[in-house]
């Protein structure tokens, strides 16, 4: 049976420290944010995908279009479409989204990315 776990290969990236796997049509992400992340500048729109999940330490912050919700160590967590985020460096998650919605967002932010000068 597929699984996701701490001892899964990692992506080790900056900012962040990431665990990915497909479960079934949902992607589970394992992220430990290493540096902050403020993600309105690659997402302007906001994200398209949703997510749910559980913030296992640190905080995290998402801006709407009429609103800011903001998440702690212990809560459970819905993200509709449309939140732009702002996460605390040292803030560890665990979040599962809808994997063909996720790969769609995915693949418009690197397009945008690389039509950007510079």
């Amino acid at each position: 049976m597929p699984k996701v776990t701490t001892q899964s290969p990692a992506d080790g990236a900056a900012p962040a420290l990431a665990r990915r796997g497909e479960l079934e049509g949902w992607t589970v992400d394992h992220v430990e944010f290493r540096q902050p992340v403020d993600g309105a500048a690659a997402m302007a729109g906001g994200c398209s995908c949703p997510h749910w999940g559980y913030v296992l330490r640190g905080r995290m912050a998402f801006r709407f279009a009429d609103h800011e919700e903001v998440f702690e160590a212990g809560d459970v967590f819905h993200l509709p479409p449309g939140h732009v985020p702002r996460i605390a460096a040292g803030t560890e998650i665990v979040q599962f989204s809808p994997t063909a919605q996720l790969r769609a967002f995915e693949q418009a932010v690197a397009t945008a990315a690389e039509d950007r000068p510079g």
